[in-house]
């Protein structure tokens, strides 16, 4: 989705305030818009408040879209650390519309072979320490990892050292943010 397109909730759907990690209801028939459907989850933008919020894929019908599934098919011959980097580059910031891996949100992945499966720990952090959407992307990480196929267990912990700061973002993020002039590696 390129475009914001407009719609009315078709049903009640609990959303999640953007910075700050609210939870709030909406009911059905208030209008919202669309401005990003990327990684399997929806940031919208309330008209009647002038604030943004995040939905998550499986209330896509609220929005009148099918519930999108978790792409596993890239899995086939892949290391499970592949595997996971993989899912972590299909969670996406909210506000800015790049995913976490090419934010430079991930300080470190660290999987651990065990009897029944790998345990999975990363650490993260956020742009901005005051954002409350750390628990929101910490929980869609971990819900990736763990639908792989050989994990056991993940554990993401956000973190705030060393802090973030603009330089981590991978050429790739700077492409899609038109920073590349600003930043060099």
């Amino acid at each position: 989705m390129n475009d914001p397109i407009a719609v009315s909730l078709q049903r009640p759907v609990e959303a999640v305030r953007i910075p700050s990690g609210e939870v709030i209801s909406l009911p059905e028939g208030i209008s919202v818009v669309i401005s990003q459907a990327l990684g399997g989850s929806f940031t919208i933008y309330l008209p009647a408040e002038g604030g943004m919020c995040r939905i998550n894929g499986q209330d896509a019908d609220a929005l009148g879209l099918p519930v999108p599934t978790l792409d596993l098919s890239k899995a086939s011959g892949r290391s499970l650390e592949e595997q996971i980097w993989e899912q972590l580059r299909d969670c996406y910031d909210p506000e800015i519309h790049v995913n976490i891996v090419d934010l430079g949100l991930i300080y470190n992945l660290h999987v651990e072979h065990a009897e029944g499966g790998a345990l999975v720990f990363v650490k993260m952090t956020l742009t901005a320490p005051g954002c409350g959407m750390g628990p929101v992307l910490a929980a869609d990480a971990r819900r990736r990892i763990a639908s792989l196929s050989g994990v056991k267990e993940a554990v993401v912990d956000v973190v705030w050292d060393p802090p973030w700061g603009p330089e981590r973002i991978s050429p790739e993020g700077r492409r899609q943010l038109g920073m590349d002039e600003f930043l060099t590696v």
